[in-house]
């Protein structure tokens, strides 16, 4: 009899519990239903049929995983030195060879079609999908349908939703072979269904652009992008340069983008000892790692590398791997060992630790500008060491002293 009595309200909360379940259940589909009827209206303007509609969303529920992909975006605290080292090695090059050579015929009709060079189209292909190793394993509606539905980036994503039912029902891609990210970058190299629309190309010739299973018309879609954002063929993403003994970091600051004739009067020179092609291209000074590391002199092709993904860190990345598939080697001046990555925490850390001992950056808020630049050169100045500006682990362990 004791033990009915302890039952009975344990069956009782789980009755409640099972109940509660059941609720959320049914309102979380009818939510769903509701949002699938919402959109519908719009996609009909967009030209999309009934039928394509239906099929993209049969079988649609949010995917969790989706979701908690978008609170999973790390700040990224990776040294330059660590994303390249992770993406551009022995492995990676010999894939990369091994497709020039599969795809010769293909990669020469690209460059002669859209001036983009082989090697470039490659290092962006073995970047973004391991050479079609992994193109992402959601279902590209479900994908865009779970963020929209949850109003993540809502407008943005709502309209990438549209544009991939418009691109299956122009019939380049069924439903369930239109797979990508979790974030809707689709095929061999990530194109996002906007992109898609824009820049992609049916190269085969068959009607379709298919970036997911035809390997030409993907490697075509990509170069055709970077032309679109003037690609200049023929000439190359940067030069590997070394710097004089008391270099001017102040004044190269101040130049931002100049001729390769102006930064060579400062005494900058290619490592290989050849000489610029070309004095008047226009390039900007990157040190990824300081005074201590490899310094790069960037021309206008590394900025279009960056419409594909607004990085330093991925251009020269895609830049090194294109360099090595055609038979380059490592960068000439190693890294700096012992250096890492700063938290936005560590950056205000830095900023606070200046500030204290006298060189003025504002409010630590751990966003390095221009204040915060000028602060450090005055501190490695008085220092005694390079000038650079460069915020980094170094750095704040020195202050930290």
């Amino acid at each position: 009899m004791s033990h009915s009595f302890r039952v009975l309200p344990l069956l009782r909360r789980l009755s409640i519990v099972l109940a509660m379940s059941l609720s959320a259940a049914g309102a979380s589909q009818a939510s769903t239903a509701e949002f699938i009827r919402g959109l519908w209206p719009e996609v009909e303007r967009a030209g999309v049929s009934r039928q394509v509609f239906d099929a993209a969303f049969a079988g649609y529920n949010p995917i969790p995983q989706v979701m908690e992909l978008t609170k999973r975006q790390p700040e990224f605290t990776q040294t330059v030195q660590q994303y390249i080292d992770r993406r551009v090695n022995a492995a990676q090059t010999g894939k990369g060879r091994a497709m020039r050579g599969e795809w010769a015929q293909t990669l020469a009709g690209v460059q002669q079609r859209y001036g983009v060079q082989p090697e470039i189209v490659l290092a962006i292909w073995g970047m973004e999908t391991n050479f079609g190793g992994y193109m992402g394993g959601n279902n590209t509606i479900h994908a865009l349908a779970t963020l929209t539905q949850n109003g993540y980036r809502e407008s943005f994503f709502r309209g990438e939703l549209v544009t991939a039912l418009r691109i299956i029902s122009d019939g380049h891609v069924s439903p369930n072979a239109m797979v990508g990210s979790w974030a809707g970058a689709m095929g061999h190299t990530q194109f996002m269904p906007s992109s898609f629309m824009r820049y992609a190309v049916d190269y085969t010739g068959d009607g379709k652009k298919d970036i997911w299973n035809s390997v030409p018309d993907a490697l075509g879609s990509t170069a055709n992008y970077l032309k679109s954002f003037n690609w200049r063929p023929g000439e190359t993403w940067g030069y590997e340069v070394k710097l004089p003994q008391n270099f001017d970091f102040a004044t190269a600051r101040q130049m931002e983008k100049a001729p390769l004739s102006q930064w060579q009067r400062l005494g900058i020179a290619r490592v290989s000892g050849r000489d610029f092609p070309r004095l008047s291209d226009m390039a900007r000074l990157y040190m990824p790692a300081g005074a201590r590391g490899p310094a790069f002199l960037l021309l206008p092709n590394f900025d279009v590398i960056k419409r594909y993904n607004n990085s330093d860190s991925y251009a020269l990345a895609v830049g090194h791997l294109a360099d090595r598939i055609i038979g380059g080697g490592d960068f000439v001046t190693p890294w700096p060992s012992g250096d890492y990555a700063l938290t936005r925490a560590q950056r205000t850390e830095v900023q606070t630790l200046l500030n204290r001992a006298g060189y003025d950056v504002g409010s630590p808020d751990g966003v390095v500008g221009p204040k915060t630049r000028a602060a450090v050169m005055a501190y490695q100045q008085r220092a005694g060491l390079p000038a650079d500006g460069h915020v980094s682990g170094a750095l704040l362990d020195r202050l930290k002293r």
